[in-house]
């Protein structure tokens, strides 16, 4: 009876446990109960770690919270299946920045638009989308983000992917081989080698479903690869301290107001049919180079010329009458954005629409929109309708007919037939031998010819795919190059031009961070216009000066630039000229902005009153939710946390909370940062007096310096100094003066004496007033002469008046 592996490992253990001595019996015992030991803690530290781990993953994902890295990276919880998942996300660095700047601003001069332009203009305008150079520079400016080095995971999936294509490659080969085989031993009857050939089919049918699939994975690996790469730099220029996210709409206008649609729509079309190209374009070159070869050895040469000009011919025809498909994507996903902007903008402004009854009006533009999209859509189908027939017939049945005659070279042609007509030659005429090997060799060549012919199709359908994925491809390169125009504040006028005054290449003004308070000395506020147009002036030369301490009132009639004014502090307008002073940049720590409308993010009620930071800078500071509770207490919104369900609750803050509520949240966030200074742009105008005298005491208390933007002149009595806007004719000049001065106590002075003349004029007011009522009250008829007579009033107007 034979041992099992079992009983012969037990007992060759046994055998060298009795021949060792004791005392190495005896280390080994302690060495195996050392092991168990530390084994059991660490396992059981493993678990607790885990536990921990998983709890402070829930903890974070419910708090829309993360973890910061000491290299600046940000790891963030998201749901995974029924659990969490973490991932790790690493700025990108302003080097890379740097060295891509030059790829998107300054592209070689064969990638440019030949419109006669001598000085490059940064980004370079639109061309025609098309297999062009230009579309081969912006394709692989863009490559050099999603694949950053040979070594990325980028590489690994596009090497994994190559290698599958390569053996689905070779298994096709052996597929046609294996289906000339067993055509020929079906024809001779072979039945035990027709069996064992079925088994290897169905063997090599499942690995090549396994091979197929994996392709097919791998792609979708690539493509999400590919956008997560692109979308992350996006935001990374997107969403910095150059308030690109602002520009991008409000100065420069080079992508309109529909960066969503750039970033979400436009990026995932591009991302899917990148990552397409490697299959779509490397396996059947592949193929046509590994099954071409295959056809010469069985051909011969003529064969092999003949395919050549089949190819050579095929690709002109197409690509004569091939329609514009690049062009023709890029004006489509341009109105789609356009469609798409006009559904966000009802969205936005819902209230305001349903308070004017403006659902016709609006009804007529989204209806234009849709019938502008809808009809260039039909216009697309209609030429793909006719392209298509062209394509199915030329690669389907042309090279059918034309494979058929190039694999009957080494019947009816043995002398050019390559291997197959050598055959021909040498065997006797007739022969059943014979007759089976042409069998198989026509079956296998008809395999070769009918993958060739796949391969082709494939290659010239890729036409077509290339020209959509070059109107993809200008979308994206276009809004690349217009973030790093603004980035890099590029704004720079053609050669041998002048700057436009009051343009976005006229800007000679400077900003100087560091200073303590906020200084402006000869600033013109400017509106700007979208690049290239000049702005237009509201304020001439602004000068003044505020300290710590000393608060400011912004005050004037609407429409002179009372809300311009912070625009240019904050830098969200240009410094056209002057110098403009503030301390470091605007953000929590020195200089805070509340503007008009009180913004409220998605998150939770915690969320709301720390906004910008997030609950982890929260922490990171040392600051607790006890302290938040006593910050809403002192904006009266202590009730916000019992009536919401908690600081974790999450909710669409905006429609939840009332306007006052909102602007008293506002208020919080400047309690909670204690700024130096703050902007206040209409921030108390939802908010009844005695509530708003309270909100300026506390953040007096706290030491902020108060900027209130207001048109409030109860507001006076809460700063020092007073700025008025809108002065003179023009409306463009303005006044800085400090509040109580001896000539604005005089201005009151007047002010009171003009209210006492009028109440000095009551009494007779009253009188005329009864005089007026009492005509009023006669009434006239006409009567038997030529003059009339007054009605004596009814008798019961009498008793009425008692």
């Amino acid at each position: 009876m034979k041992e099992t592996l079992l009983q012969r490992s037990a007992h060759l253990v046994q055998y060298h446990v009795r021949r060792a001595e004791k005392r190495t019996r005896l280390l080994a015992t302690c060495l195996f109960v050392l092991t168990l030991v530390l084994g059991g803690y660490g396992g059981k530290k493993w678990l607790l770690q885990r536990a921990e781990k998983k709890s402070q993953s829930r903890r974070l994902l419910r708090r829309n919270s993360g973890i910061r890295g000491q290299d600046g990276s940000r790891t963030i919880v998201v749901p995974y299946r029924t659990e969490t998942a973490r991932v790790v996300i690493h700025p990108t660095r302003p080097t890379t920045f740097d060295a891509h700047r030059r790829l998107f601003l300054n592209p070689p001069r064969a990638a440019r638009s030949g419109h006669g332009q001598v000085t490059p203009i940064v980004p370079p305008p639109l061309t025609k989308p098309g297999l062009n150079l230009a579309f081969l520079h912006q394709f692989l400016s863009l490559l050099s983000i999603m694949v950053p080095r040979w070594n990325s995971k980028e590489s690994i999936l596009l090497v994994s992917q190559g290698g599958f294509l390569m053996l689905r490659t070779y298994l096709s080969l052996v597929v046609a081989r294996l289906d000339g085989e067993i055509v020929r031993d079906l024809v001779a009857g072979n039945g035990r080698a027709f069996t064992w050939n079925i088994f290897r089919w169905c063997g090599i049918g499942g690995f090549a479903s396994y091979t197929n699939a994996a392709i097919k994975f791998l792609q979708s690996k690539v493509s999400i690869a590919f956008r997560t790469r692109l979308t992350r730099y996006i935001h990374d220029l997107y969403l910095n301290d150059s308030l690109g996210y602002y520009k991008l709409a409000n100065l420069d206008g080079a992508i309109g107001q529909s960066a969503d649609q750039f970033i979400t729509q436009d990026l995932t079309l591009f991302c899917a049919s990148a990552a397409s190209l490697y299959s779509s374009i490397g396996k059947p070159l592949v193929d046509l180079c590994v099954f071409n070869y295959q056809l010469f050895q069985s051909l011969g040469p003529l064969a092999l010329t003949g395919l050549t000009g089949n190819y050579i011919v095929t690709a002109v025809i197409l690509r004569r009458l091939s329609p514009p498909f690049g062009k023709l994507k890029a004006v489509e996903a341009r109105r789609e954005g356009d469609f798409r902007s006009l559904h966000s903008r009802l969205i936005t402004n819902a209230e305001e629409v349903a308070f004017y009854g403006g659902a016709e009006m609006e009804k007529v533009f989204l209806d234009k929109s849709f019938s502008d999209l809808r009809h260039w859509m039909e216009g697309i189908y209609s030429l793909k309708i006719r392209y298509n027939m062209l394509e199915d017939f030329v690669l389907k049945y042309s090279w059918s007919a034309f494979g058929y005659l190039i694999t009957s070279l080494p019947v009816f042609l043995p002398t050019w037939g390559g291997s197959g007509g050598v055959l021909e030659l040498g065997s006797a005429h007739g022969s059943q031998s014979r007759e089976r090997g042409r069998m198989k060799d026509f079956i296998t060549n008809k395999r070769l010819m009918l993958s060739l012919a796949d391969a082709g199709g494939r290659m010239m359908y890729s036409i077509k795919d290339l020209s959509e994925l070059a109107g993809y491809t200008s979308r994206i390169y276009t809004l690349i190059s217009t973030l790093h125009r603004v980035h890099g504040n590029a704004y720079f006028p053609p050669r041998g031009t002048r700057p436009e005054l009051y343009s976005l290449s006229d800007v000679q003004g400077t900003i100087h961070k560091g200073y303590d308070g906020i200084r402006l000395e000869d600033v013109p506020v400017v509106a700007p216009s979208l690049y290239p147009r000049a702005g237009n002036e509201l304020i001439d030369d602004l000068s003044f000066v505020v300290h710590t301490g000393e608060h400011l009132l912004i005050s004037g009639p609407n429409g002179v630039g009372k809300s311009a004014v912070a625009r240019v502090v904050a830098g969200l307008w240009p410094v056209y000229r002057g110098l403009v002073s503030r301390s470091r940049n605007p953000g929590t720590n020195s200089v805070m902005f509340l503007p008009q409308r009180t913004y409220l993010s998605i998150g939770t009620l915690r969320d709301q009153v720390i906004y910008p930071d997030s609950e982890m800078d929260m922490r990171d500071n040392g600051r607790k939710d006890d302290e938040l509770r006593g910050i809403l207490d002192d904006v009266r919104l202590g009730y916000l946390p019992d009536r919401e369900g908690g600081w974790d609750c999450r909710k669409e803050w905006s429609n939840v909370l009332s306007g006052g509520e909102r602007q008293r949240m506002a208020m919080a966030r400047l309690l909670f940062h204690e700024p130096r200074y703050a902007f206040i742009d209409e921030g108390t105008s939802a908010v009844s007096s005695d509530v708003e005298g309270l909100l300026y005491e506390k953040a007096k208390e706290r030491g902020i310096t108060l900027i209130t933007i207001s048109t409030r002149a109860s507001l006076k009595k809460y700063h020092t100094f007073n700025l008025s806007l809108g002065l003179g004719d023009e409306g463009v000049d303005w006044d800085f003066e400090r509040i109580g001065t001896e000539e604005e106590k005089m201005g009151v002075e007047r002010e009171l004496q003009e209210l006492r003349e009028r109440l000095g004029q009551v009494e007779e007011w009253k009188r005329r007033r009864q005089e007026i009522e009492e005509e009023l009250s006669k009434v006239w008829v006409k009567g038997d002469g030529e003059e009339s007579e007054e009605l004596a009033p009814p008798p019961y107007a009498g008793s009425e008046s008692n």
